[in-house]
């Protein structure tokens, strides 16, 4: 069974079925994606992260497709039901819906009309008007009048057999097959308004009277229709044109010109409307829903990268101050490490003698902890409290900077914050969040669930499970491709490393803060529960700063045996090898290539010689709006003002121009030639310029351009 599994996610993905098996073999030995296609290039024919999870995806596809392709046939042989052809039939679906189209006439029923007309013996008369044969229908009938049956007459009669012959056309699969390819061709997405379109749900108004084909619906529109509907705003209806339906059915069963062709058609009539075509309707409906949830999903999880990805200031001697009006500015200072040294609270924007008393114990503290940078949270009061550190004279020594605040104070409620802060309150969790998210965003952004980083697009409205595995992965990805320092990490940070989790994550800490710092890779073998196979796929992963150059590099330990060879080749020392280029390039490597280890693995380990542990992240690059623009009222169309992506959708970007209200730059105004897809043309984080085109104060919208301007 794996074997033709293997075969069948290799056509699925184009892929050589030699990869795949390779891959797959991998995954069954406790391989994680990371791992796969860092450090067995070779194995794989160099897949990278993405095929490779491709490869898992799709497998795990069709073990589900299998497992409940054996749930039916065990099912069929129990009662009896499972022939050759009905065997072959089952083998060769290739789909869950294929599948579950053969299985249907066969499936376990509730009571249906049909099945009551079946008990009132009309099976027989169904047979005999299915044939379409030229006869009296009303005299065929009138044996099965009984009504001791519940049969009172041939009209009851005729009407209990179309019932049979209903469900009969409704449960074929060449039916199915064909209104399931009209929906998807001519399938027409309709909404309206439920209520008369009352005031609470204004919001969905675009969608009182709106239709569209259902083959180019977008994946955002889909989801606002459908969240409209579960708020009981919206009535969602999916069709083709009745009379074309009718028209296939029709093709498809009725065959001949005579009485008992016209029981055929009004039963394959009453079947689309009441069985065949609300069941297809349904399946479109889950099928598109699933279609808009995937691409919600996709643009989630790119944004979510980017995020993660950001640039790291580095470790610095931080300030970083939650801004607050009526409640002031809770301010922390953190060491280089992220350690707490000290909070405060100070009235930055309460007055000119509170302001005087903030700016003292401010310099203060910047002279007693020589601090290096401040941190500014962008929620309210940011841009005023921004404003505020930069007239203090500061210089440029130390910068200010605006700090993105989305989910600090999810984090600062969450049980990983009290842990780290038991005795602190949530203001200042969530100022010390906002510092060490300018000093690291990926180690500080993993402590908090994704959904709440404020990158989505309906995200609470699309499949939870698939979410959360798709954003899964590229926290794992993300992790992995950085590096992690194995003794300043956090439990969760670690938590995401290729091979660790959750239990081994906190074994790590706990070994760490009982026995001191890691000296080197090995000795993360002495913590409870790291067995080989742990070590194996965290290893390259892990950064350890101590006695061996290598363990601070991206080289796997199980390859440092082949840098030694070089060094000893090369009459140095790996240290010397490591600091001198016109060394590395001296290295043959075709002379190290050997069974296990070919050169793709060699080209990884001579480029990291040249780069140990070098952070993949861009250079941080500090930022600033325009100083003369800091609310919505300050805001006219035709200004030109820099601003920062905070998120991508289908429809277009959100942009931060400093006004604690992000703007939109619809799809058509990204730039001057068309644009499909938003994430090929901007990305979160990235520093654009735009142009307003419109404010509405009352609304809060902002309408913005990033069109070459004349």
């Amino acid at each position: 069974m794996i074997e033709n599994q293997i075969e069948r996610v290799g056509a699925h993905l184009k892929l050589p079925v030699d990869r795949v098996r390779a891959t797959v073999v991998l995954l069954d030995e406790g391989g994680t994606v990371p791992f796969i296609a860092r450090y067995r290039k070779e194995a794989t024919g160099m897949l990278d992260e993405v095929a490779v999870a491709a490869i898992r995806d799709r497998l795990a596809v069709l073990v589900e497709l299998d497992d409940r392709r054996d749930a039916i046939l065990k099912s069929l042989t129990e009662r009896e039901l499972r022939t050759d052809d009905l065997r072959e039939q089952v083998n060769s679906a290739e789909s869950m819906t294929a599948l579950e189209d053969v299985y249907l006439p066969f499936r376990p029923k509730r009571r249906t009309r049909a099945t009551i007309a079946r008990e009132r013996g009309l099976e027989p008369l169904s047979e005999i008007i299915w044939t379409q044969t030229d006869v009296d229908i009303a005299a065929e009938a009138m044996p099965f009048v009984d009504e001791s049956l519940g049969v009172a007459n041939v009209d009851e009669a005729l009407s209990g057999a179309r019932d049979i012959l209903a469900e009969r056309v409704s449960e074929d699969s060449a039916a199915r097959g064909r209104v399931r390819e009209l929906f998807a061709r001519q399938g027409v997405l309709r909404s309206r308004s439920v209520n008369d379109g009352e005031e609470a749900g204004a919001k969905y108004r675009d969608y009182f009277e709106w239709e569209e084909p259902l083959a180019t619906a977008p994946s955002h529109r889909v989801l606002a229709m459908f969240r409209g509907e579960n708020e009981s705003f919206l009535s969602v209806r999916i069709s083709p044109s009745e009379p074309a339906a009718l028209e296939v059915l029709t093709g498809l069963f009725v065959t001949e010109d005579n009485p008992s062709a016209e029981q055929v058609g009004s039963a394959v009539d009453d079947s689309y409307k009441r069985l065949l075509g609300p069941a297809i309707e349904r399946e479109a409906r889950n099928a598109i829903k699933e279609r808009a949830d995937r691409t919600a999903i996709n643009v989630f999880a790119e944004n979510l990268r980017e995020l993660l990805l950001a640039p790291p200031l580095g470790r610095k001697i931080v300030l970083a101050a939650d801004p607050g009006f009526r409640t002031g500015a809770k301010i922390v200072v953190l060491d280089k490490q992220g350690a707490l040294l000290h909070d405060d609270v100070v009235y930055v924007l309460s007055g000119e003698n509170r302001a005087n008393e903030a700016k003292a114990t401010i310099l203060k503290l910047v002279n007693l902890f020589n601090v290096e940078v401040v941190a500014v949270g962008n929620g309210t009061g940011g841009r005023e409290t921004e404003a505020f550190f930069r007239d203090l004279g500061l210089g440029s020594r130390i910068p200010v900077v605006m700090v993105n605040e989305s989910g600090a104070s999810v984090y600062s409620a969450s049980d990983v914050a009290r842990a780290e802060f038991p005795d602190h309150d949530l203001t200042v969790r969530g100022a010390v969040s906002i510092g060490r998210r300018l000093v690291d965003p990926l180690a500080e952004l993993v402590k908090i669930d994704p959904q709440s980083i404020g990158v989505g697009q309906y995200q609470h409205d699309v499949d939870q499970k698939l979410l959360k595995e798709r954003l899964d992965d590229v926290v794992v990805s993300c992790v992995n491709s950085v590096g992690v320092d194995v003794n300043t990490a956090s439990e969760q940070l670690l938590t995401y490393v290729s091979g660790l989790g959750p239990r081994l994550a906190h074994n790590i800490v706990a070994h760490r803060d009982r026995h001191g710092a890691f000296s080197n890779r090995s000795s993360l073998k002495d913590v409870s529960r790291l067995g080989e196979k742990a070590f194996e796929q965290a290893a390259g992963f892990l950064r350890v700063r101590g006695d061996d150059p290598l363990d601070a590099s991206a080289i796997h330990p199980e390859s440092y045996f082949i840098v030694d060879q070089m060094a000893w080749d090369l009459g140095c020392s790996v240290s010397d090898l490591m600091r001198d280029e016109t060394l590395r390039q001296r290295i043959d490597l075709q002379s190290h290539v050997s069974d296990d280890i070919g050169l793709p693995t060699l080209n990884d380990i001579v480029a990291e010689l040249g780069r140990p542990g070098r952070d993949p992240r861009p250079e941080f690059e500090a930022f600033s709006f325009a100083e003369e623009v800091n609310s919505l009222d300050d805001v006219t169309p035709g200004m030109t003002l820099p601003g920062i992506v905070t998120n991508v959708a289908a429809f277009g970007a959100f942009v931060d121009v400093g006004v604690h209200q992000d703007g939109l730059v619809h799809v058509s105004q990204l730039s001057d030639s068309y644009v499909k897809n938003p994430s090929d043309v901007v990305k979160v984080l990235q520093k654009v310029t735009v142009k307003v085109l419109d404010v509405d104060i009352e609304r809060r919208r902002i309408s913005l351009s990033m069109k070459d301007q004349p």
